[in-house]
């Protein structure tokens, strides 16, 4: 994979007094060496997935583990056989990963971390309810067997759903084990559910793509693809792109059987949005894959 692009995924709670103060240098370290991707600054800390070349992408770690608190920041890291993002954004943010409960705080309280290879054995065990904290769409093209989907539309609707269904989600359980991507959300997530009073708690490790870059397939408990915030859109075991393409009205997730849904026009709608938007929205999205097209159409003419 000698000409592939090194895509890293990463995350830090640490306290940032002056984010913004991060911002420009952390963008110009980025460009000066062409990597693209989206980076989050806010006063808990840094979050975000960058791709370049492994020589680009080790010296924005170099910056990014250089800022305060960060030299052990850990980092996932997979190839993509092409660029996945279009530019490079440092964006500043509240929360890095939003979940809307200001008293929350995963550096001093969270989850005990469960390494991939001993996930297995946690979520088979009967005495554990296991919690996917991710949303909806996500979930809809995988998850581990026997976890709990909240069909939550954002994280921020977490604690609320939590608390509406926590005597069900408990009854005979004797721990909770939660997972997400990357492993960000469950920091919160655990963190949460430990203010909630909950001590027995645990959240996998390098999250989902932690497991299917570690655990063999034929040991895997996961079903389906993983859900990513890129244009590989979707990824399977040994982190390799999966099949599914995105809509880009929503955002989620397309498979192919979508694709041949009379709901789908490219660039407009899919079946799971074309009831949300409202004609002008389409028309606007409409007009947008029209100067996307001649844009790709010159590319090609080299124009």
């Amino acid at each position: 994979m000698t000409d592939s692009i090194q895509v890293a995924a990463l995350y830090k709670f640490t306290p940032f007094p002056d984010p913004a103060a991060l911002r420009a240098p952390l963008l110009a370290a980025c460009e000066d060496v062409g990597v693209k991707g989206t980076l989050l600054l806010a006063k808990e800390g840094i979050n975000g997935t960058i791709a370049g070349t492994d020589n680009a992408i080790a010296a924005v770690l170099d910056h990014i583990r250089a800022l305060p608190g960060c030299f052990d920041t850990e980092v996932k890291f997979s190839h993509a056989p092409e660029m996945p993002f279009h530019r490079m954004k440092v964006r500043l943010k509240r929360e890095i990963v939003t979940m809307g409960e200001p008293d929350i705080d995963p550096r001093h309280s969270v989850g005990r971390y469960v390494d991939p290879q001993d996930w297995n054995a946690l979520i088979s065990d009967p005495g554990t309810v296991v919690i996917d904290t991710r949303n909806d769409y996500e979930v809809a093209v995988g998850t581990f067997e026997g976890a709990v989907d909240p069909a939550t539309q954002s994280f921020r609707d977490f604690p609320e759903w939590f608390r509406a269904h926590r005597e069900e989600l408990l009854a005979g359980k004797k721990r909770v084990a939660m997972f997400c991507t990357g492993g960000i959300r469950c920091e919160k997530s655990t963190s949460f559910l430990r203010s909630e009073g909950i001590e027995d708690v645990f959240h996998l490790k390098g999250g989902i793509l932690k497991y299917l870059e570690q655990v063999p397939q034929d040991q895997s408990k996961w079903q389906g693809d993983c859900f990513v915030f890129d244009e590989r859109v979707t990824v399977r075991h040994g982190l390799e792109p999966g099949e599914y393409g995105l809509c880009r009205a929503c955002r989620r997730p397309i498979s192919a059987a979508d694709k041949a849904s009379a709901a789908f026009e490219e660039g407009i709608s899919c079946p799971r949005c074309i009831d949300e938007k409202t004609a002008e929205q389409r028309a606007r999205y409409a007009e947008r894959q029209r100067q996307r097209e001649l844009e790709n159409a010159r590319s090609k003419d080299g124009g």
